[in-house]
C-alpha cells in the first residue's frame, strides 16, 4: 500500500511537471498538426465576404504524370503517405486539390514553421504602416526588457532576425525534449526564456536557422502595433483578402498571451495558398496593396550570401557544372547558363569536383522559386516563372516533397 508521504511527493511532482514545458510534452506527446486543439490561441475571423479561388476541373492534366522514381500517379502516391492536403494553384485557379486521411477543405492544421514566412509578411506590413521604422531598428527599441540581463541584445536588429543571423546560443534540435526549441514550443513564457539566452557570436555575423529569431520578431510586432499577432493578421491580411475560413494562432499561455510566431499559425490549405498568391502579385490583392512591392522584392530576391535564405523564406541552394550536356569550360559558359536559367543571384565557382576527379567551372546559385517549410513536411512553394503555388500539408515528413513539387513544376 502506498503511504501518504509518497502520494504527496508524487502529486507534487505531477504538479511541477504540469507547470513546465516538459510536463506539457509528457501530457501532449510529440508535435502534431492538430495541436491547435490543445494550446491557448488567438482566434482569427474570416470576413463575411469571401474571395475563394476559382476551381477548374483540370485533373486530366495529370493523367500522364508519374511520380519520379515510382510508377504511381500523383493521387496514388499521396494516398500512401501521411499527406492531408495537396493543392496546386495557377492563375488564381485551383488546378489540383486533394485531401486525405479524412481531411476536408475546411479543416485547419498547424503549419509549423511556414508561420515564419507569415510573420515576415506581418513585419513588412508593420513597417509599411509606420509602426516600425525599418529593418535596421534595434530590437530593444521595442523590447527594452531583453537588455535588462544581457546588454548584447542592444546590438540585435530586426534584419538580423529576418535573415537568421541573431548570434544567439540556441539549440534547434528536435530530438531532445530539453532543447531550447522544445522549451519554446511547449513552454509557457517565451519572454522569460529568451531573456536568459546568451550570444555565441555577434549579431549579423553567422547565418544559423533558429526559431527563437522569429519568436522575437513576433514580439516586436505585437509591442509596436499593440495587437496580438493573430489579430494583426486578421485586420491586415485575413479580412482584406477575403480568406475563406477562420484561423487561429497559438500563444504560449493564457496569462502571458505571447504568440508563438515561429511555429503555430493554424489555417487551411486554401487560405495558406493565398499567401503565396499574394507574393506572386507583388503584395497586391484585387487592387489593394496588402504589403509593399518593395517588401516582396526584398523577400523573394535570393540572397546567396545568406545560404539562399532571406526574410524567413527559403530558396534552394544549388551548384551546376553542365550546360546543354557539356561541362562548363570557362566563366563565359557560367554566365550563359545563368542567363538561360534567368537567375538573379549567382556566382561562378572554380573548384575540384571529387566525383569527376577534375577541376571544373561551376555555377553557384539560388533557385528562382521560394518556399516556406514546416516540420513534418508543411510546404508553401511559389514559382513566379510559371505563376504556380503549391501547398502540401501532412502528419509526417515521409517523402521528398520538394523533389515531387519540382517535378510537377517541370511537368506543368
Amino acid at each position: 500500500m502506498l503511504k501518504k508521504p509518497f502520494l504527496f511527493i508524487f502529486a507534487l511532482t505531477l504538479l511541477t511537471l504540469s507547470s513546465c514545458h516538459f510536463g506539457r510534452m509528457i501530457r501532449y506527446g510529440t508535435e502534431d498538426i492538430t495541436d491547435h486543439k490543445i494550446f491557448p490561441k488567438t482566434e482569427i475571423q474570416s470576413p463575411p465576404e469571401k474571395h475563394p479561388y476559382k476551381i477548374k476541373d483540370e485533373k486530366a492534366l495529370f493523367d500522364d504524370y508519374t511520380v519520379p522514381q515510382t510508377d504511381q500517379t500523383l493521387e496514388d502516391f499521396l494516398l500512401e503517405t501521411k499527406t492531408t492536403a495537396f493543392l496546386i494553384i495557377r492563375n488564381d485557379s485551383i488546378l489540383y486539390e486533394q485531401y486525405f486521411r479524412d481531411y476536408e477543405p475546411s479543416d485547419v492544421s498547424n503549419i509549423f514553421s511556414v508561420s515564419k514566412s507569415v510573420t515576415s509578411l506581418l513585419m513588412g506590413i508593420a513597417i509599411d504602416q509606420g509602426y516600425i521604422n525599418s529593418v535596421n531598428d534595434k530590437v530593444t527599441k521595442y523590447l527594452p526588457e531583453l537588455a535588462e540581463k544581457n546588454s548584447d541584445f542592444n546590438q540585435l536588429t530586426i534584419l538580423d532576425l529576418l535573415n537568421m543571423r541573431s548570434g544567439l546560443d540556441f539549440s534547434e534540435s528536435y530530438k531532445s525534449p530539453f532543447s531550447e526549441v522544445a522549451r519554446l514550443y511547449y513552454g509557457k513564457d517565451q519572454l522569460k526564456q529568451i531573456q536568459k539566452l546568451k550570444f555565441s557570436s555577434s549579431p549579423g555575423e553567422v547565418h544559423e536557422y533558429q526559431s527563437v529569431s522569429t519568436s522575437i520578431l513576433g514580439m516586436v510586432i505585437e509591442k509596436a502595433t499593440g495587437k496580438a499577432l493573430g489579430k494583426y493578421l486578421e485586420t491586415t491580411v485575413w479580412q482584406p483578402m477575403g480568406m475563406e475560413f477562420d484561423a487561429s494562432w497559438s500563444v504560449d499561455d493564457k496569462k502571458n498571451q505571447s504568440t508563438k510566431a515561429f511555429c503555430c499559425l493554424n489555417t487551411t490549405a486554401r487560405d495558406l495558398a493565398k499567401i503565396g498568391s499574394l507574393y506572386l502579385k507583388n503584395g497586391n490583392w484585387n487592387g489593394k496593396q496588402i504589403v509593399s512591392e518593395k517588401w516582396v522584392s526584398s523577400t523573394v530576391t535570393p540572397n546567396l550570401d545568406n545560404d539562399c535564405y532571406q526574410y524567413q523564406w527559403y530558396n534552394t541552394e544549388r551548384k551546376g557544372y553542365k550546360y546543354q550536356g557539356e561541362y562548363l569550360k570557362d566563366s563565359l559558359a557560367v554566365v550563359a547558363l545563368a542567363e538561360n536559367l534567368g537567375l538573379k543571384t549567382y556566382e561562378p565557382v572554380y573548384e575540384y569536383v571529387p566525383s569527376e576527379e577534375k577541376d571544373l567551372w561551376g555555377l553557384h546559385y539560388c533557385s528562382n522559386y521560394y518556399y516556406g517549410l514546416g516540420v513534418n513536411g508543411q510546404y508553401l512553394l511559389v514559382d513566379p516563372s510559371k505563376d504556380l503555388v503549391f501547398v502540401r500539408l501532412g502528419e509526417k515528413f515521409d517523402a521528398n516533397y520538394l523533389m515531387l513539387i519540382n517535378s510537377l513544376r517541370s511537368y506543368l
